[in-house]
């Protein structure tokens, strides 16, 4: 928006919740931070994400909002299964099946399984 001259002196949130703005803000504030160390970051990554689904749901909505790439790095699915505990969805009879109805999803993606 500032960028594009779509906004004046305020720019407006509606999409994003106090709450989640804080959130965004103290994530954003420890990533950028130059007296964080690898260990800070990671611990309070961990802490981050420990949060329930439906505000992790609204702090991507809003990062994906608000153009914050940071938030909305790409994880392999195998990394989101880890952060979330979420045991393995599919055989790897399903997974051929579905790369097979689906090949356009894949397009790009060199690793030929859904891990």
């Amino acid at each position: 928006m500032v960028e594009d001259g779509c906004s004046s002196s305020v720019i407006p949130l509606s999409n994003v919740d106090t709450e989640t703005l804080i959130k965004i803000i103290d994530y954003l504030k420890m990533h950028s931070s130059t007296s964080s160390n690898e260990e800070e970051i990671e611990n309070f990554d961990k802490e981050f994400v420990s949060i329930g689904f439906k505000t992790i749901f609204k702090i991507l909505e809003a990062a994906n909002f608000l153009d914050i790439n940071n938030l909305l790095k790409s994880k392999t699915p195998e990394a989101v299964r880890k952060i979330f505990n979420i045991t393995r969805d599919f055989t790897p009879e399903e997974e051929a099946e579905i790369r097979n109805e689906t090949p356009w999803a894949f397009e790009g993606d060199l690793d030929h399984s859904l891990d």
